[in-house]
């Protein structure tokens, strides 16, 4: 029997004929898949459905990520154990989990084994996930409020993004973490973006919110446009995708900066 992950991704493969599968094992009523536990910590169980996501995420920006996933009868099925198991540079949740710097947790007869998120993804569509193993949890350090999650597609819902973004600034642990999505065969991290961003905040100060420059936020843009890997297909060109990032990083900058 081969065991598949992939959540509503896959199910878009079975309708085009694409997977033919002989056996499915539905794991939707296994409790501990669908669990949620903070205290400062999140871990949030593979089966944790996007709409259930949008009201408990531990996480303003994944539940930002979550709002944006196709209809509500796909966020009442998608789950972000299937985000991770297609393990596509598109998933919208990944970009956040990726700014989280988020541990993906995977178990099999063998034992558990705890993979950071920016190890997880080795291309498009693939991972260290071996056959035998189970996506259990994705966990990740609670971050506060300053995050966002913004993405551009050809329309507000039911289409695959041509380009997404997740920013979080952990102001206690005086962090930032960006994530890129659909712009490469991985989320990317960018690093002088990041880097630029910290500096930005160790001058205003980590405690408090402030109004970065126009100048600041164009020269975030810049650098997290610098950072993609794009290219051209039928969603978008790849110079297409570097503009949109330019702009979602300036005012993904503004955005955050300004909360508490």
């Amino acid at each position: 029997m081969t065991v598949l992950a992939g959540g509503t991704d896959l199910m878009v493969e079975l309708n085009f004929g694409r997977r033919r599968p002989e056996h499915i094992v539905a794991i939707d009523r296994v409790g501990e898949l669908a669990g949620i536990e903070r205290n400062g910590h999140v871990r949030m169980g593979a089966g944790v459905t996007y709409t259930r996501m949008l009201a408990d995420a531990g996480s303003q920006a994944l539940a930002e990520a979550a709002r944006t996933i196709g209809s509500p009868q796909i966020r009442n099925a998608g789950t972000i154990g299937g985000n991770l198991g297609t393990a596509s540079p598109a998933g919208d949740t990944l970009p956040v989990l990726a700014a989280l710097e988020a541990t993906v947790v995977l178990r099999s007869k063998a034992g558990e084994r705890r993979v950071p998120f920016a190890d997880y993804m080795t291309g498009p569509k693939k991972s260290v996930r071996r056959a035998d193993e189970l996506i259990v949890a994705a966990e990740w350090d609670e971050a506060g409020p300053a995050q966002t999650y913004m993405f551009v597609s050809t329309r507000n819902a039911m289409a695959i993004s041509i380009a997404g973004l997740a920013m979080v600034v952990d102001r206690a642990r005086k962090r930032v973490g960006i994530g890129l999505g659909s712009c490469g065969p991985t989320i990317i991290r960018p690093a002088d973006a990041e880097g630029f961003a910290r500096g930005l905040f160790d001058e205003a100060g980590w405690e408090r919110p402030h109004r970065p420059s126009e100048s600041a936020a164009k020269e975030l843009g810049r650098l997290v446009a610098a950072a993609a890997r794009p290219i051209d297909d039928v969603r978008g060109t790849a110079a297409y995708r570097r503009h949109a990032l330019a702009v979602m990083g300036a005012r993904a900058l503004s955005r955050v900066a300004q909360i508490a």
